[in-house]
């Protein structure tokens, strides 16, 4: 098949490509969700309907995922099921990727990893759950996600639930500003908490429905400039959301912990999330799926708005 050419260092499904080729929607999807962020054999049941909330949508779902050293937009059934099952996957962010095609590994890709591999093939917008962004005690640490300087490159979409409230909310929207990544509030003045449907912290500019962002993307377009990308923060429901007081109960023995033991660097996320769900007894990762498939949901609706 021509998706397969040794020729084309990155692969994009035949059905994906169509639909590029024809202008029709497209909407990519990260696979860390897959592979690293939930159980199996939930995880693949979730990939799934992801896919099919974007179809419903009337757009084409394009995960991507590196597999053996090969870069794919668009995965079928069979590539999608050995994300969700294949023991020892990496987690791939952008900087990871030359590395693991030299190598000929196989990983499961980050924001970052999915925006850089979505721009290249020409997919316009992109749904995850959250971004990462600038750690608490950013002072000391100088810990930053590469999430953010990647969409400073980029000229993506990207539908979230906000940033990971482990992280440094208010700084993050601060370094998103510096770095010239506009930030769209999806029927909300407020920043959403990623678990929480708030996260107290104001956006400048709010929009009402998919054709008002697709107009913004437009004009984007229009106005050229340094690529970059435009987060569309989409806050869980009210009635999805973690419960704030326990998520705020939790979080703090959470950070307590990792500084009792001594936790630093890129283990911090992983340790803190690992925490919230063990002492919300699953509830924080009921609030994450919640998220996605509703940035899911509008995702499809701005890439079809945007197509039009």
């Amino acid at each position: 098949m021509a998706e397969e050419s040794a020729r084309e260092p990155l692969i994009v499904s035949d059905e994906v490509r169509e639909a590029l080729d024809l202008g029709r929607p497209v909407v990519a999807l990260e696979s860390t969700i897959i592979a690293h962020g939930l159980p199996r054999p939930r995880n693949l049941r979730v990939a799934e309907e992801l896919e099919e909330l974007v179809r419903a949508g009337g757009a084409v779902p394009a995960t991507v995922a590196v597999l053996d050293g090969r870069p794919h937009v668009g995965l079928d059934k069979a590539r999608l099921a050995r994300v969700a099952g294949e023991d020892g996957l990496r987690k791939l962010g952008s900087r990871d990727l030359a590395p693991a095609v030299a190598a000929g590994a196989s990983g499961a890709t980050t924001v970052s990893g999915t925006a850089f591999l979505a721009e290249r093939a020409g997919i316009r917008v992109f749904a995850t759950g959250g971004l990462g962004g600038v750690h608490r005690e950013w002072a000391q640490t100088q810990d930053e996600s590469a999430d953010l300087r990647l969409l400073a490159r980029t000229r993506i979409a990207v539908v979230c639930a906000g940033v990971k409230s482990v992280l440094d909310v208010p700084a993050t929207l601060q370094r998103l500003e510096t770095l010239g990544v506009g930030v769209l509030g999806f029927r909300t003045r407020e920043f959403p908490g990623f678990y929480l449907t708030g996260s107290g912290v104001p956006v400048d500019w709010t929009v009402g429905t998919a054709a008002e962002v697709a107009d913004v993307l437009r004009a984007q377009d229009a106005l050229g400039g340094p690529p970059s990308a435009l987060v569309v923060a989409n806050p869980v429901p009210v009635d999805q959301q973690l419960d704030p007081a326990l998520h705020d109960r939790v979080l703090a023995g959470a950070l307590a912990a990792c500084a009792r033991e001594g936790v630093t660097g890129q283990a911090v996320t992983p340790f803190l999330l690992d925490h919230l769900f063990r002492h919300t007894d699953g509830a924080s990762l009921e609030a994450n799926v919640a998220a996605v498939r509703g940035n899911v949901r509008l995702a499809a609706e701005i890439a079809k708005a945007y197509a039009a």
